[in-house]
C-alpha cells in the first residue's frame, strides 16, 4: 500500500480517547483508577491539511450515526462539538490546517449530513428579502 494511503490510516484517529468505551468502563467501575492510555489511540495526529480533514470528516459521519433525530440544529451542534474537542485536544498542531479551512469543512459536513438526514430547509417566507 503506498505510504501516502497508509499516513491517512495512521493519523485518522490522532491520539483522541475511545470515549464511548472509556465511559462504559468508569461507569462500570467506579472504584477503579483507570489508565486512559488503554483508551486512546496511539497515533500520530494529522500532519497535514489533508489528514486534518479526513479526520474531522470519519468523526462527523460516526458520530452522526447515534443522532436519534437529525436536526438542522442537532447536525450542526454535533460537528461544532467534534471539531473543537479535536482543537482542544491539539490534533490539529501538527498539520497546516487554518482556522479558515477547519470553518470551510464544518460547513461543507453540515450540509452533506443536512443532505444525508433529509433535513428539511426551513423556508420562512415572511423573512424573505427583495
Amino acid at each position: 500500500m503506498p505510504d501516502v494511503i497508509l499516513d491517512f490510516i495512521r493519523t485518522h484517529h490522532g491520539t483522541t480517547r475511545v470515549d464511548y468505551f472509556y465511559n462504559v468502563f468508569v461507569k462500570n467501575n467506579p472504584d477503579k483508577l483507570v489508565d486512559e492510555s488503554l483508551f486512546t489511540y496511539p497515533g500520530p495526529i494529522p500532519f497535514s491539511k489533508e489528514t486534518a480533514v479526513l479526520m474531522m470528516a470519519d468523526s462527523v459521519e460516526a458520530a452522526s450515526r447515534a443522532l436519534k433525530e437529525p436536526s438542522e440544529e442537532s447536525i450542526n451542534n454535533l460537528v461544532d462539538k467534534i471539531i473543537e474537542h479535536k482543537l482542544m485536544r491539539g490534533q490539529f498542531n501538527n498539520s497546516n490546517i487554518t482556522l479558515k479551512d477547519i470553518t470551510e469543512s464544518a460547513v461543507i459536513f453540515k450540509a452533506m449530513l443536512k443532505s444525508i438526514y433529509h433535513v428539511r430547509v426551513d423556508y420562512d417566507l415572511s423573512k424573505k428579502t427583495m
